[in-house]
């Protein structure tokens, strides 16, 4: 069995949770619940970045201490993954110690071997960004982009990691490792932001300015940089289990690639001699109008909003359906409606219901046992062979949206499949030839509809559960075994009913008069 880590980025608690928060750990669990599928011994971190300016801010703007505002904010966004139905394996939270042992671990070795100096820091600084910026961040008319808030220009004593010795290697090493980065053009953004020299980076924070942070083992005066910090919970999280390092993916947004997770993180591990991680999966952002969504100009989604609304497996479908793992998308009402109403409520639902009503009408609830396959019936069994053996690559290749575009088009055909079949005709005729038929019908219905929810069930797990139960069936350990035709749902009692994705009632009218 094969070891499996993936991670996500940690979410900074300095706010609430929005759809790029959601998506980013529905993508990761879809992940991890299809590599266990196939086998493979997984292990799903992710959890909460608590230390730095903004929180120490933020906490004492509500009078609190930092640690209650990070306990608060932290259960908030644990809870949206709980409901999200997100089953990682750990939450590691940067204010825990098992973390600030190997931060301080980690410093002190880099410090030792010289790769820590101090120095006088002179330049300008963001206290939104919490970090340094250069002068060719600036504008041409010399103002600063507004990402970057209010900056302030300081001089003070700080601690530096020698960054820029170790960049010849990390361009050899991306030269060597072409596919390190999904998708590959981000690796290729990354080797253009590297033919420019790299500055040494600053890893400390004096604590007059900012207190919130962990102290840095080798000067108590100064707290670690916060991006320092956080990177290190991939490995704090699992060096005390073996064999999970190096991690086979961290999936990021594609805004924290460059530098912090394809140039701090990679030259942080070397320069300590830990294995790299095998390679960054990074994601692109959802979009309205064309725009990053943003809380400062009040477009952003609600995923609980949506969840209570429409159910946890019509969010999870849409957020996968819908974007290509490393392109950005349009995240709309509207479209969210087509898909679920199209391909969800009109499809699957109809499909799930249809063998209900059918298996209880003609067959006493009991699916009946096939009998000599017809044209049509090999038809679709050949359609599913085809679905099966492209949906599995398409999943091992990030490619969700469209194993998801292949499964849709099976059900199409089982419920197209229905109507050349028409069982309801069949069911009104006594001869021997139409009730066989009949039986045939309904079998392949049932068993196409187990073999469909089998497929997605790690995109929709809870649909999945409510359907196997109203088929009366439960599936096997092995997810491979489960992806075979044949007769599995013989004699098995189905309920008679399930509205699984009930579509939206239209906008109330005002009442007049």
């Amino acid at each position: 069995m094969e070891s499996f880590y993936i991670t996500t980025a940690i979410d900074y608690v300095n706010g609430t949770p929005h759809v790029g928060h959601a998506y980013e750990k529905v993508l990761t669990d879809i992940i991890a619940r299809f590599r266990r599928q196939m086998g493979d011994r997984v292990h799903f971190l992710t959890g909460a970045d608590e230390h730095g300016q903004k929180v120490q801010t933020s906490a004492r703007a509500r009078g609190i201490a930092p640690q209650q505002y990070v306990d608060e904010t932290s259960a908030e966004f644990r809870a949206l993954y709980d409901r999200l139905e997100v089953k990682y394996d750990d939450f590691i939270r940067t204010t825990e110690p098992r973390h600030q042992k190997i931060v301080r671990q980690v410093l002190q070795q880099l410090f030792d071997q010289g790769d820590i100096y101090r120095a006088e820091y002179c330049g300008f600084y963001s206290t939104r960004q919490e970090q340094f910026l250069q002068a060719k961040e600036r504008r041409p008319d010399g103002s600063w982009p507004e990402i970057f808030g209010e900056v302030t220009e300081i001089v003070e004593p700080n601690y530096f990691f020698k960054l820029r010795q170790y960049q010849g290697w990390l361009s050899e090493f991306l030269a060597q490792n072409e596919n390190f980065i999904f998708p590959r053009f981000r690796q290729n953004e990354v080797i253009e932001f590297l033919k420019e020299p790299l500055n040494d980076l600053c890893i400390s924070r004096p604590k007059e300015r900012l207190e919130w942070g962990i102290p840095l083992p080798f000067d108590e005066n100064y707290v670690t940089y916060v991006w320092f910090d956080a990177l290190i919970n991939y490995y704090s999280g699992v060096v005390d289990r073996p064999g999970a390092w190096p991690a086979r993916w961290h999936v990021i947004g594609k805004d924290i690639l460059v530098p912090p997770h394809a140039v701090y993180w990679p030259i942080m591990l070397h320069a300590t001699g830990i294995p790299l991680p095998k390679g960054l999966l990074v994601h692109g952002w959802w979009l309205q109008s064309g725009a990053k969504m943003s809380k400062s100009t009040g477009a952003v989604v609600n995923p609980l909003a949506l969840v209570d609304e429409f159910g946890v497996d019509a969010f999870r479908y849409f957020l996968i359906r819908e974007m290509n793992v490393g392109q950005d998308s349009e995240f709309t009402r509207e479209q969210f409606l087509v898909r679920y109403n199209s391909e969800l409520a009109n499809n699957l639902g109809n499909l799930v219901n249809r063998t209900l009503n059918m298996t209880t009408r003609f067959a006493g609830g009991a699916v009946p046992a096939a009998g000599a396959a017809g044209d049509l019936e090999r038809s679709l069994q050949a359609l599913w062979v085809k679905t099966r053996d492209e949906f599995i690559p398409l999943c091992e290749g990030f490619q969700f949206h469209t194993a998801l575009e292949r499964a849709m088009v099976f059900l199409t055909d089982t419920n197209a499949y229905i109507e050349k079949r028409a069982p309801w005709k069949l069911g009104k005729s006594a001869e021997p030839a139409d009730q066989a038929l009949l039986c045939t019908s309904l079998a392949t219905m049932a068993e196409a509809l187990r073999l469909a929810i089998a497929l997605i069930q790690h995109v929709t797990p809870a649909a999945a559960k409510r359907i196997n139960a109203v088929l009366g069936y439960t599936p096997g350990p092995v997810w491979l075994d489960e992806l075979v035709w044949g007769a599995k749902l013989n004699g098995v009692k189905v309920a008679p009913a399930l509205v699984l994705f009930p579509r939206p009632l239209p906008p109330a009218t005002e009442k007049k008069g």
